[in-house]
């Protein structure tokens, strides 16, 4: 009997661990989840893992977009928030998931591109359509007609910094140091690496390339290797973490060299991971709070500060500008019809978002500006703006 007792608690707890760790949450003011007067939309963003930091700020944003906007066609928003755990296998479960279970009418999602192409082709297969939030590598969105972002992507990305590294900084040679198992960190280096080329006339300008692999915390081999060469500055893309790891250990070795990335930089675990050492480091984000470029932007600035009491990062006004780009098209459609959706999104044109003006190109990738800011005195500081070339 006892035996018998043991088994029948065994299972009991099972199936709650089971539950436990599918982390799902729904986010609705309608009392009655999945209804007939609701519509969902689909989250999946790292909220555990190396990329949580990120992952929460953009869901800081959406949460905030559908406070502010709860309605569409007189219907309440749903939000189906899952957690992809910065692992691209837990990507594609979660984009399944909110296909085949929760049955969505749209998705928004990855911080991350790694995490975000895990999820294409089921996304492709169901013609759900999924905006990206802040994941910039061009093979996202490319050949999957489901998919857009918000974002800039990093051919323009890469272009921005050479010329700051060649423009600002009068670099002649620069080493490369990449995250080398994220497709973010080695598509940037990649633009990066061309355009400075192109900018230079010097096929041997890039005097180094060294790799690291995420979740490494010592780079004491590979920052040897490129104070040797004695670039006049260092381009390393690559996740928050490791890239704060990354310039701390730098400056511990006496490497004097700007050091400049890209988006992935602008998290509060960056400037708490880097301390002083990451005073003075550059790289290109999406927005800065302190030149708003909408309407819209004035309205996220003033309800998210009310909101979380904090400065927005630009990422969280990218997945507020998701949100607010499918409810746009939901609100044109007229319907929850997904393949209409996709058809509409489309035609989107001088979309006024949060984190600027949205308009597509042949690959549904936002064409927009860029901002270049810096880490002074412990904090994100706007330095530039940079248009896209026509």
């Amino acid at each position: 009997m006892k035996r018998k007792l043991a088994i029948i608690i065994s299972a009991v707890l099972a199936v709650g661990t089971v539950l436990s760790s599918c982390q799902v949450e729904k986010v609705s003011d309608s009392k009655t989840s999945g209804s007939s007067d609701t519509i969902k939309i689909g989250v999946f963003e790292p909220l555990t893992g190396a990329n949580a930091g990120g992952g929460e700020l953009e869901v800081e944003g959406i949460k905030l977009a559908n406070k502010l906007y709860p309605e569409v066609n007189g219907k309440k928003i749903e939000l189906v928030i899952v957690d992809n755990k910065s692992d691209k296998v837990e990507a594609s479960n979660a984009a399944s998931r909110l296909v085949e279970k929760d049955k969505v009418t749209a998705i928004i999602g990855s911080w991350g591109s790694s995490l975000s192409m895990a999820a294409g082709d089921i996304i492709k297969k169901a013609k759900i359509p999924t905006v990206a939030t802040s994941a910039t590598n061009p093979l996202v969105t490319k050949g999957n007609d489901y998919y857009f972002r918000v974002c800039f992507i990093d051919p323009f990305q890469g272009t921005v910094m050479a010329n700051y590294a060649y423009s600002k900084l009068n670099a002649k040679k620069v080493a490369i140091v990449q995250e080398v198992s994220n497709d973010y960190a080695v598509g940037l280096a990649k633009y990066f690496t061309d355009s400075f080329t192109k900018l230079t006339g010097d096929s041997k300008a890039i005097v180094s390339v060294s790799n690291y692999n995420t979740g490494d915390q010592d780079f004491s081999a590979q920052l040897t290797n490129i104070k040797s060469q004695n670039p006049d500055v260092i381009f390393a893309p690559g996740n928050f973490t490791e890239s704060a790891l990354l310039i701390k250990q730098a400056r511990d070795l006496g490497i004097k060299a700007p050091i400049i990335g890209g988006d992935t930089w602008e998290t509060p675990d960056f400037l708490k991971i880097g301390g002083s050492a990451v005073d003075g480091a550059v790289f290109s984000t999406f927005f800065a709070t302190e030149k708003p470029i909408t309407k819209e932007s004035e309205k996220f600035l003033a309800e998210y500060k009310k909101e979380y009491n904090k400065e927005p990062a630009a990422v969280s006004a990218l997945a507020y500008d998701a949100y607010l780009l499918l409810v746009d098209g939901l609100k044109r459609t007229g319907s929850e019809d997904s393949v209409k959706l996709r058809d509409e999104l489309v035609k989107t044109k001088d979309f006024q978002g949060a984190a600027g003006v949205v308009n597509f190109d042949e690959d549904r990738n936002a064409v927009k500006s860029a901002v270049i800011k810096q880490v002074k005195d412990g904090k994100f500081t706007y330095l530039d703006i940079i248009e896209p070339t026509k």
